[in-house]
């Protein structure tokens, strides 16, 4: 009886970590993590060459039931570490008072997970590899007391996948399916000396059918917010968030429902103009996740213009 009770448990389990499948940043559907973006994140960069280097840290012992609770009798931890360099390039060229612009990043992921439903080890994996290629297309604008930005991209499935017709929990870098992003933000400066800050970073992803299999990711909506004191005219604390939510469960996964996290923590930003360098830090808790893990997510970011 204890032994069939056990299977059965274990064939729940497994039912339900199908849908981390190709995810390396503990999100069932969504190519882009949030929180990557922080105090004034709905600001690009005014023209030239740029390079942003995102080293993100996120580290979880909880995978959550879509009610939001801690599943029974699972013992799931999670940790990640991902480099992802993005160049960006914002020209000269102003169309309709803004300035276009492109930038692409790529993602190399060091992903640990294991997890296990009473004796029995579901997944015990740890993998290095690259992720899938990011470009896209910008404009952006700086007036009085606003930065706006607007972006179309698209992800592309070049990086390290598993084979998507197995249907198993995976630690690869690549999810192995084409995504589709929009973006827009704005971030507002309250008072005239530009002390105090508001952003607000919206993206929404559409994604293609996984390759070799018949499953359509569903689409995916990503709010990032922030808000920033200046300290001194080169120091910036505040706090951030995000929220993530995925909309529609995935197309021909009988096994798929949608999930959904917010989180919120502190950051603290500096630049040095002299050698136009720019360095922030910040560190947000996940205070509600549904049907996917729930934890911390560091992220030290590194920002140079050439």
């Amino acid at each position: 009886m204890s032994n069939q009770l056990t299977k059965t448990i274990g064939g729940v389990l497994i039912a339900s970590l199908l849908t981390l499948a190709n995810s390396t940043d503990a999100q069932p559907s969504a190519h882009y993590v949030p929180g990557s973006e922080g105090i004034k994140g709905a600001s690009l960069p005014p023209p030239g060459f740029w390079l942003r280097d995102y080293n993100y840290f996120y580290f979880s012992d909880s995978r959550n039931d879509p009610s939001g609770n801690k599943i029974d009798g699972l013992d799931a931890n999670a940790f990640i570490y991902a480099n992802i360099p993005r160049l960006l390039w914002i020209t000269e060229t102003k169309v309709l008072g803004g300035y276009l612009g492109m930038d692409a990043l790529i993602p190399l992921a060091y992903t640990d997970l294991n997890i296990k439903a009473g004796p029995n080890t579901l997944i015990n994996n740890n993998t290095f590899g690259v992720g899938d290629l990011f470009a896209e297309g910008t404009w952006s604008s700086h007036v009085k007391q606003f930065d706006f930005a607007l972006g179309a991209g698209v992800w592309a499935p070049t990086g390290n996948s598993s084979d998507q017709s197995i249907q198993t929990p995976t630690t690869m870098a690549g999810l192995g399916y084409w995504t589709y992003m929009l973006t827009a933000g704005a971030t507002w400066y309250i008072d005239d000396d530009k002390r105090w800050s508001v952003s607000a970073l919206n993206r929404y992803e559409f994604s293609t059918e996984k390759e070799a299999s018949d499953q359509i990711p569903g689409q995916a909506y990503t709010l990032e917010w922030g808000v920033g004191y200046g300290v001194t005219k080169t120091i910036d604390v505040g706090a951030t968030g995000y929220y993530q939510q995925q909309v529609n469960p995935t197309t021909g996964d009988p096994w798929s429902q949608r999930s959904r996290v917010a989180g919120v923590g502190p950051e603290i930003s500096a630049f040095f103009p002299k050698y136009m360098l720019g360095v922030s830090l910040r560190y947000v808790y996940e205070f509600m996740a549904q049907n996917r893990f729930q934890g911390n997510a560091v992220t030290l970011t590194l920002t140079k213009k050439f």
